[in-house]
């Protein structure tokens, strides 16, 4: 899936968030001991800002692997370069075939694989997750990793991250197994997984943050120190 100009690229960029994000803001990461070192991980996050992928690049000790939107891969260099940096192509139509396979190929690779569930930027709040990442979690039976970002709203784009000083709290939860489905996955199974799953990101975050996971999330005390 790489190879090494790729994983270097991956590198580089790790680098550059590690110099960048402390420089010129101030970034707390919480729970980073409690990332798997290795085997298949989904990891999924609240979206608040273009200015996620490199913050999670940075707060994720081991490489990620994640999707965006195709319209971010215009031209050969454009598109060689999210490629070299782990980024997959997809559709945002909801039936993009090819990119779950990528997905559960990435997964049974040993992989780690971020998601932002929501499918797109919820600034302050939790808003409705889609469901496919409960699909990949149920099919392969990978461990889920919830994650919490808060600061990141203020960010407007992903390169303005470098000339805003903001506090960033990124706190990783405890990893966690959806009971894996042999048969067909039906819409009721989804939609449970879904609530489960985005209600543990919920309780990571300080109750402002919940939005519509507000009633369903657990109290946690680190998620309220967020």
């Amino acid at each position: 899936m790489t190879g090494a100009p790729f994983d270097c690229w991956y590198r580089l960029g790790r680098l550059l968030s590690r110099i960048f994000i402390p420089t010129f803001g101030s970034i707390r990461v919480t729970g980073r001991e409690r990332v798997p070192k290795g085997g298949p991980l989904i990891i999924v996050a609240n979206h608040q800002s273009n200015a996620d992928p490199p913050v999670m690049v940075y707060a994720v000790p081991r490489p990620i692997f994640f999707m965006a939107k195709r319209s971010l891969f215009w031209g050969p260099i454009v598109s060689y370069l999210l490629r070299a940096v782990h980024v997959y192509p997809v559709d945002r139509d909801g039936r993009d075939v090819d990119a779950l396979k990528w997905a559960l190929r990435t997964l049974n690779s040993g992989r780690a694989l971020l998601i932002f569930p929501e499918g797109t930027r919820s600034p302050g709040g939790l808003r409705k997750a889609t469901d496919g990442l409960a699909y990949l979690a149920l099919s392969s039976g990978a461990p889920v990793l919830p994650v919490a970002i808060t600061g990141t709203e203020r960010i407007r784009g992903m390169f303005r991250i470098a000339f805003h000083f903001q506090k960033l709290h990124v706190t990783i939860g405890e990893p966690f197994v959806l009971p894996r489905s042999e048969g067909r996955v039906d819409r009721e199974q989804l939609q449970a997984a879904t609530e489960e799953v985005m209600n543990r990101i919920a309780a990571l975050l300080p109750p402002p943050y919940r939005g519509v996971y507000a009633g369903g999330a657990p109290d946690d005390v680190e998620g309220e120190r967020a």
